[in-house]
């Protein structure tokens, strides 16, 4: 029988957190986070130090006449094993699907969404033209319920660039490659993201972005592809609260999306 997600992920946030507690954490006090924007930070927390964010995410698509809305708690855990090393267990929790098509009945679904655990490496702090830089391995996992699970475990490298640029402004490049699995069919697929965002102050920032969160031929899903705004505030040096919202660029990108996320650090 399969766990259920939310008790491995419950049980790893008290784990991780008596841990990080008895932990003399070396991490930086002011929180830094992978979210709202599609590129990662190029960050790891810090040793000994725990991190969670996790929001409130709903999508609408209409496609063939079909209108279909999708409600999901996307979460991310981050425990830092050493200085440049962290631990990542990421989800996009519960999920509650529901599709429309005139002339019948409703269907709906619930459940949870797949795990994928990982690992992020910082390679090095930015210095003038050089950028800071962090790699991002993690494995999708076929952990989630019926509706939503995927087939297998499905792989994935990330590399990411990041530039502070004058007037505040900062620049964030992240490509990288998944190797999927749809109907059986094992097959690869590119990830690239550009992200520009503004410090206006201390605590408040914000992006846009372009991301291409799937890029793949016709035949094994098409690409996937947003225009996505977003910002982000910090309430103190270890909570932050964000959000933001996506615009589909093409047919096989869910039309609009938004979240609210809250991110704490320990």
């Amino acid at each position: 029988m399969k766990k259920n997600p939310t008790a491995l992920i419950a049980g790893m946030v008290a784990g991780l957190s008596i841990f990080s507690s008895a932990s003399a954490g070396e991490g930086g006090d002011v929180i830094s986070t992978d979210r709202p924007d599609f590129v990662e930070s190029s960050l790891t927390v810090g040793r000994g130090r725990f991190q969670i964010e996790t929001s409130v995410a709903h999508e609408r698509d209409k496609r063939a006449g079909v209108k279909t809305t999708t409600l999901s708690t996307p979460t991310l855990l981050r425990f830092g094993i050493t200085q440049d090393l962290e631990l990542r267990l990421e989800t996009d929790g519960y999920l509650r699907a529901k599709a429309h098509e005139p002339g019948l009945p409703d269907s709906k679904e619930t459940g949870y969404s797949d795990l994928s655990p990982g690992l992020k490496w910082h390679i090095a702090d930015g210095d003038g033209a050089k950028p800071s830089m962090g790699v991002l391995v993690h494995g999708d996992v076929d952990s989630g319920s019926r509706a939503f699970r995927g087939e297998g475990i499905r792989p994935s490298v990330r590399a990411v660039f990041e530039w502070e640029l004058p007037m505040e402004f900062s620049l964030g490049v992240m490509p990288g490659v998944i190797y999927d699995k749809t109907d059986g069919h094992r097959h690869g697929a590119g990830i690239f993201a550009v992200v520009v965002g503004r410090s206006w102050t201390e605590r408040f920032r914000t992006f846009v972005e372009v991301a291409g969160q799937r890029l793949a031929s016709s035949r094994n899903g098409g690409n996937t592809v947003s225009y996505d705004v977003g910002a982000a505030y910090l309430i103190t040096d270890k909570i932050q609260i964000d959000t933001a919202f996506q615009f589909g660029a093409n047919s096989n990108t869910p039309d609009f999306a938004w979240t609210v996320g809250l991110s704490m650090k320990f």
